[in-house]
C-alpha cells in the first residue's frame, strides 16, 4: 500500500515561506508542528502495518491530525 505523506510541507506548498516563519518566531506553532509531525510518523507506521494497531487507534490518531493540521492552516493564514 502506498502511503501518502502528510507534512506540512506537501499539504500547503504554497505556505512553504510561512511555515518557516513561524516555526522559528512562534513557539507555540512549533510545538504543535512538531506534535502533527510526530504524529504523522506514527499513522504513516499505522498505515503501513508496521505498527499494528485496533482501528480505533488509527482513526483517533487520524482525526487528532486532523485538529492539528486545522489548527496549524488556522495559524498560518491569520493576519
Amino acid at each position: 500500500m502506498s502511503v501518502e505523506h502528510h507534512d506540512l510541507i506537501h499539504e500547503f506548498p504554497e505556505l512553504k515561506a510561512r511555515i518557516h516563519e513561524m516555526k522559528v518566531s512562534d513557539q507555540h506553532f512549533r510545538g504543535l508542528f512538531d506534535e502533527y509531525h510526530e504524529l504523522t510518523r506514527r499513522v504513516e507506521k499505522m498505515e503501513d502495518e508496521v505498527t499494528p494497531v485496533a482501528t480505533r487507534t488509527e482513526e483517533d490518531a487520524k482525526k487528532r491530525r486532523l485538529h492539528l493540521k486545522d489548527e496549524l492552516y488556522r495559524m498560518l493564514t491569520a493576519a
